[in-house]
């Protein structure tokens, strides 16, 4: 591949910047009350606790979502240079099929959210261990052919999905999504602090980084729209949806939004 061409391929990894985790989050929070907005509001999906049968809105949410995935991770990977907003929306698909496909695997299929968690861990760490075994990095600074890309979307798309998980049962088990919000809240600010005064991998980090902003906004999007009764504030879904897909528009055209590699890589070396 010529130098040209590989910049054109590394181009297209946004720069890790304080705006890219404010948008990263805000994305992850929209993936939970978009996907919950699909497959329970409008398709009818419940939980046993309202006493219903459960029908088949998880799985028709995944395919809706899977479709749509599958044909901006094309555009992406075709695509010569960084478009932030087809970037963005591919991030949003991602997190809203990993919400209605979690929701599938734990609820429908019956493995409970430890066996959905454990699941979706491990196909995470197989991902990424595949793409190190074929590329010999993970580092997203190394993302310069339709392959690397590939895996970086495979990988996004499993630890969404893992994020779904891990948020609703972390919040079931007794701190509610208010409660699981702080305490992922609190993993993600002892990572910057590892992030700025440990040498810690810069790759690791990323990933790590990356992995727990997904639970973090599936508490919170569960804050917003369920229950009062069970710990949330039960706003409309649909419209928690679109004021977080407007404010993810805005931060979009008001922060500078420019390709770049990974976090710290002109800051410090990598270890």
């Amino acid at each position: 591949m010529s130098a040209a061409n590989e910049r054109d391929w590394q181009s297209k990894v946004p720069a890790i910047t304080l705006g890219f985790w404010i948008i990263k989050i805000l994305a992850t929070t929209l993936g939970e009350t978009g996907g919950d907005s699909v497959s329970m509001t409008w398709l009818g999906e419940t939980t046993p606790e309202a006493g219903q049968t459960w029908g088949n809105g998880y799985l028709i949410g995944t395919a809706i979502f899977g479709l749509a995935l599958l044909l901006l991770v094309w555009l992406q990977i075709r695509a010569r240079r960084f478009h932030p907003f087809l970037y963005w929306a591919t991030i949003v698909a991602s997190t809203t099929a990993g919400t209605t496909l979690a929701d599938f695997a734990t609820r429908s299929l019956g493995i409970g959210y430890p066996g959905g968690s454990l699941l979706l861990l491990a196909l995470v760490l197989a991902s990424l261990f595949i793409w190190h075994r074929s590329l010999g990095t993970v580092d997203v600074d190394t993302i310069r052919t339709a392959k690397a890309e590939a895996f970086y979307w495979l990988t996004i798309t499993f630890s969404q999905t893992l994020g779904t998980a891990l948020g609703d049962w972390v919040a079931d088990s007794g701190p509610g999504y208010s409660g699981g919000a702080l305490i992922f809240g609190a993993g993600l600010a002892l990572l910057a602090a590892l992030y700025f005064w440990t040498s810690v991998s810069r790759v690791l980090l990323f990933w790590a980084a990356f992995i727990l902003t997904r639970p973090l906004g599936a508490t919170v999007g569960d804050f917003l729209d369920k229950p009062v009764a069970k710990g949330g504030l039960e706003l409309s879904r649909p419209l928690a949806t679109a004021a977080l897909a407007i404010a993810i528009i805005l931060l979009i055209l008001i922060l500078p939004q420019r390709p770049g590699g990974h976090p710290g890589e002109t800051e410090r070396p990598a270890p």
